[in-house]
């Protein structure tokens, strides 16, 4: 293939902004707010559950502390009318066995209570939980907000840089021919986003590798039109002034 030597000199601007577009694709894939967001969503998903259990423990403690003091209250009411009934009853016997229910209503009472204060505790110790979970969960909705607008200005920013660089790159390209741009191009697919390399002082900066005897005898012989390829790498290998022929 035969191409002036400028235009496989723009091959190596045209290899320069294909570069820098696929670094700053890999750097808005690879942006480190992308992984805060991805930890504080899953991080939010498992407090969101926590928050859910704790609610349901609490309301749980809420339901049996009602119930037991539905319960107490319904036992002191019956000892209450028993001491009326007890205190306008003529009959020893009647009364004698109002004292042995008031006597077993106390100590159920008293049971009751004790029930309810260890039901009380667990519900302290319960509602701390609850609160640790909220706590946490607020915290990681607000990093979450943080990263997700880090997030977004960096996007912007790499997209700005992006079109920057894709309007010169546009550029660039038209001043290519044709048949010389769709080699590179398909030899960039092929090659890792490297489509064309200097020859730098012997050395292909494509592969890094240094040119044996031969191949350079062979470029040195070259017309300067000539569209030379690294025999190691099979990219596009320019020539420029700093490629000590």
């Amino acid at each position: 293939m035969k191409a002036a030597p400028d235009a496989q000199l723009r091959l190596l601007d045209l290899q320069a902004a294909d570069t820098s577009l696929d670094q700053m694709a890999h750097r808005r894939q690879t942006l480190p707010e992308l992984a805060d967001i991805a930890r504080l969503s899953a991080e939010q998903q498992s407090l969101t559950s926590d928050r859910m259990r704790a609610d349901s423990e609490v309301g749980d403690i809420d339901r049996e502390q009602r119930k037991l003091e539905a319960d107490v209250d319904q036992v002191r009411a019956r000892a209450e009318r028993d001491q009326q009934r007890m205190l306008v009853s003529t009959s020893p016997k009647v009364a004698e066995g109002l004292q042995h229910e008031i006597t077993s209503l106390a100590r159920r009472q008293g049971n009751l209570e004790d029930q309810l204060l260890e039901l009380m505790e667990r519900h302290e110790d319960a509602d701390g939980r609850r609160a640790s979970v909220v706590e946490g969960l607020e915290r990681a909705v607000a990093d979450h907000d943080i990263a997700v607008q880090g997030r977004d200005k960096a996007f912007a920013e790499i997209d700005a840089e992006v079109a920057e660089r894709q309007a010169l790159r546009t550029t660039v390209a038209a001043e290519i021919p044709a048949d010389l741009l769709a080699v590179y191009e398909r030899i960039r697919q092929s090659s890792g986003g490297t489509g064309a390399a200097r020859l730098f002082r012997h050395r292909c900066e494509g592969c890094h590798l240094e040119l044996s005897g031969g191949d350079l005898a062979a470029v040195r012989a070259a017309p300067p039109d000539e569209v030379l390829r690294c025999e190691e790498c099979a990219r596009i290998l320019v020539r420029t002034a700093e490629s000590d022929l």
